[in-house]
């Protein structure tokens, strides 16, 4: 049985039909799936029970998929919780304001189960930045041990396990074995994709990585993402670690190349 067999999956989706057709392929993948079809509820649950993937509809009553990611994101209980977003919209635009809300995927109706169940495998093989062992103890629910070690490209730069050395350079402070980060003395709190793009460019300090080799390093190739993803994240990083956004100090853009952090 492979380790996310149990995992605790919510479905928000208003519409029946589709809520009890993604909540049974997916337990039939093992996945213990539980519907939902109000924004609102969706996010009571959330602040309030562990969950290791939450797949959205954009579209629904109480409070719509895209208010609901950010507030997901900006709790406690389920910040880092994989989050794969359904719509009936394929304009660009929709998907890159689905992943700069947070989301980690985005999948456009109407799909085919397979792709689906894909999807949610791929991000439910992801490590969590909480471990989930103290989010149980602290709301009394079990879960896989989601915390656990296991980001690939180990020695490549991203933390893959809790004795890789922490990095200071400049203000920026990275301590991995607790998943913590510094800003010139401030905690700011990433999600694990953010976390591992910021510990890659810190260690290789004023070296440039492609799009590409971000997407290779990062998403690992079991997402179904694309270059315009890596700026997504690039942005939604300089949002929290900048002073100025617009005007980077540390996450700095090598026109027609990638991106790099700032020279030591």
């Amino acid at each position: 049985m492979s380790k996310s067999a149990n995992a605790r999956v919510l479905v928000v989706e208003d519409e029946p039909n589709i809520r009890e057709l993604v909540c049974l392929h997916l337990g039939l993948e093992g996945y213990a799936c539980e519907g939902v079809g109000d924004g609102q509820q969706a996010l009571a649950r959330a602040e309030h029970e562990r969950f290791d993937l939450l797949v959205l509809d954009v579209m629904i009553p109480g409070l719509d998929g895209l208010s609901l990611c950010r507030a997901v994101r900006g709790g406690r209980t389920n910040r880092d919780v994989p989050i794969l977003m359904l719509t009936a919209r394929s304009e660009e635009s929709d998907k890159v304001l689905g992943l700069e809300s947070g989301a980690d995927d985005y999948l456009t109706k109407p799909f085919g189960v397979r792709e689906l169940v894909a999807r949610a495998r791929a991000l439910l093989r992801r490590p969590r930045l909480v471990p989930a062992a103290a989010s149980a103890n602290a709301h009394g629910v079990n879960n896989r041990g989601a915390g656990a070690p296991g980001v690939n490209d180990r020695g490549a730069g991203t933390p893959g396990v809790n004795n890789d050395p922490p990095v200071r350079v400049h203000d920026v402070e990275i301590d991995p074995a607790r998943r913590r980060v510094r800003i010139a003395g401030r905690d700011v709190e990433l999600t694990d994709q953010e976390f591992r793009l910021l510990y890659l460019l810190a260690t290789h300090a004023g070296i440039v990585f492609s799009r590409e080799a971000l997407l290779a390093r990062i998403w690992r190739g079991d997402t179904f993402v694309t270059v315009r993803s890596v700026d997504t994240l690039v942005k939604r990083l300089r949002r929290r670690i900048e002073a100025d956004p617009a005007s980077p100090r540390f996450l700095l853009t090598v026109w027609g190349v990638g991106y790099k952090f700032a020279d030591v």
